[in-house]
Parts: C-alpha cells; sequence; structure tokens
C-alpha cells in the first residue's frame, strides 16, 4: 500500500480553514456541547441546594455510576440521556448524515444508520448512533492480507467523514471517537503497521478529503441530516441525497 500524501497541520489549515484541533474528537467534559450541559446540570443542582435539598449522599453514587458507564458501556449510557437534549442529538444527527453521504459518494454500500445508542450497544456500537457500511473490496483485499491504496483511502474517508460534518456545519467536531479507534484497527492490520506519525498524517488527509467532499455536496448533507432527522427509512434519506444534489441539473 501507498503511503499517504503528506498533510501537515498548516496545510490541513490552508485547505479547510479550520486548526486541526478543531477536526479531532472531544473528550467528555471538554466540548462546548458538554460545558453547557454541565453548566446547565451545576445550576440545577445549586439550586436544588438553595431550597434545602442536600445532594452530597448523592453525589458519590452518581459519579460512580458514570465512571461505570464510561469503562464498560462506552458511555451508552450517558449517550442514551444525552439523545434526548435537542443540541447534542442534532450533532449526532450531522455525524451520521455525513457518514451516509460520504459512504454513498464513495460507492460503499451502507446497511443502515442506527440513532438509538442502546440499540447501537446491541450491535456493538457502544456509548453512541453509528451507520453501518459494507466494502466488499477492503473487506477481500484484507482476507487475502494486502490492501490498496484505493481501498484503505475509501475507507479512511468515510471513517471520518463524521468528524467532517460536525466541522462543517458547527465549525469543530465533537464525536467521533469510535471511528478513531476503528481507524487505528485497521492501521494495525496493514502490513507492516503504520507507524504513529504514519497515522497522523493519513488521518490529517482523510479528514480534509472527507470535509472538502462534503463542503461540496454541502446541501446533500443537509438534506440527509432533515430526512434523518424525520426518522425516514435509508431509502428515502438516499433519495433526499439524490434530489439535493441533482436538483440544479
Amino acid at each position: 500500500m501507498d503511503g499517504a500524501r503528506e498533510v501537515t497541520p498548516t496545510i490541513l489549515k490552508e485547505q479547510t480553514g479550520l486548526e486541526a484541533s478543531k477536526l479531532a474528537p472531544k473528550k467528555w467534559g471538554l466540548s462546548g456541547t458538554s460545558r453547557i450541559m454541565l453548566l446547565g446540570i451545576l445550576g440545577g443542582a445549586n439550586l436544588l441546594i438553595s431550597q434545602g435539598v442536600d445532594l452530597r449522599p448523592n453525589i458519590a453514587a452518581v459519579l460512580g455510576l458514570a465512571a461505570i458507564d464510561a469503562v464498560f458501556l462506552g458511555g451508552t449510557c450517558l449517550a442514551q440521556i444525552l439523545c434526548f437534549w435537542p443540541p447534542y442529538r442534532s450533532r449526532v444527527l450531522v455525524h451520521e448524515a455525513g457518514h451516509v453521504l460520504t459512504a454513498y459518494l464513495m460507492g460503499c454500500p451502507i446497511r443502515g444508520v442506527i440513532l438509538d445508542p442502546i440499540v447501537a450497544m446491541k450491535m456493538g456500537i457502544q456509548g453512541q448512533a453509528g451507520t453501518q457500511f459494507w466494502d466488499e473490496k477492503l473487506e477481500k483485499e484484507l482476507a487475502e492480507g494486502r490492501l490498496s491504496s484505493t481501498a484503505y483511502d475509501r475507507y479512511c474517508m468515510v471513517l471520518f467523514s463524521g468528524i467532517a460534518a460536525e466541522a462543517l456545519i458547527y465549525g469543530e467536531a465533537e464525536g467521533g471517537e469510535n471511528d478513531e479507534n476503528l481507524f487505528r484497527g485497521i492501521c494495525l492490520l496493514l502490513q507492516p503497521p503504520l507507524t504513529v506519525p504514519q497515522m497522523a498524517n493519513q488521518a490529517r488527509w482523510s479528514v480534509m478529503q472527507s470535509y472538502n467532499l462534503l463542503k461540496w455536496h454541502k446541501p446533500a448533507l443537509l438534506a440527509a441530516v432533515k430526512a434523518l432527522r424525520s426518522a425516514h427509512s435509508l431509502s428515502v434519506v438516499i433519495r433526499r441525497i439524490e434530489e439535493a444534489m441533482y436538483s440544479g441539473c
């Protein structure tokens, strides 16, 4: 497999207008959305305390449950709670729409989109929603112990397209940790495995390509988001994408 084209953080910013940090998943408690929610929780707790409700006996239990959720369930419980919060759910829809549109444009068959974290967990996608796609060429080549640059690049672009979609719409990405974990996993299957600098370069190249692809097809991305928000079937989501792409023809 050929090495990825060199994409430095400077080149990434020149091509997208964003710092590399804006195109990377955020850890819980560090993102803008998470900070707003944390402030809301703290504000509510402060109100209860001012009314004479002692929350201290419950704090340890809540923190303990949150730790168990994060370590053993991949954050599924927290994600299930957050999915009812409109700003968070909107980001999830944008993220998954990015995966769907890029997979469609790159010719990767899509099996489905899961927006319920509990359903995702049952299918082995812990802590978040997920888009299921299947790249037959990639699977065949991996089974044969080889991987062409074309299949690898296509797979990486689809993986990083959720992050790219969030950055395109919101100016920065918050989700995508599972996507990055899958990316690292496939890098370790290569012979020889990629080094850390090579992984970082491939990640920058992939997210840059996905970002520019989605930017070019932004009306189709927004159409996919709208269709997912309305809980349409995958076939309808694809139809909405095609209508948005060819409406100007």
